[in-house]
């Protein structure tokens, strides 16, 4: 008989079987964040306390703040122009500091005018 037909194919004494190489390196992975794990349902997550509202006083004395809050004091309130030169700042950060800060951080209420095609600002006391 041969070797074909019993099936020990490379089974004689003179062949050697080769060696093989092991991996030296991990498995490669793909370059992202690993997952979150799942939430657990019926968790919440832990609220903030609110931080307390500053009042019209709380201004630093000599910040921006303080001297937009003493121009919109004034009797006939002040102009967006006047309060652009006085804070160096744009119009639409001025908008945003009034409806931000001024009006829901400090509580304060301020009035909005526009006459002569300039818009002013006062503070009602």
């Amino acid at each position: 008989m041969t070797t074909e037909e019993t099936g020990a194919a490379g089974a004689s004494g003179s062949e050697k079987p080769k060696a093989r190489k092991k991996a030296t390196a991990g498995q490669k992975r793909a370059h992202v964040a690993p997952k979150r794990p799942k939430a657990v349902p019926g968790a919440k997550a832990a609220k903030k306390a609110p931080k307390p509202a500053k009042k019209a006083d709380e201004a630093r004395e000599g910040s921006k703040t303080a001297r937009i809050l003493d121009l919109l004091k004034r009797p006939g309130g002040v102009t967006l122009a006047e309060i652009m030169k006085v804070a160096d700042w744009q119009a639409h950060s001025i908008r945003g500091f009034i409806s931000g800060t001024l009006v829901k951080k400090m509580g304060l209420s301020v009035v909005s005018t526009k006459a002569d095609g300039q818009r002013t600002y006062a503070v009602k006391a």
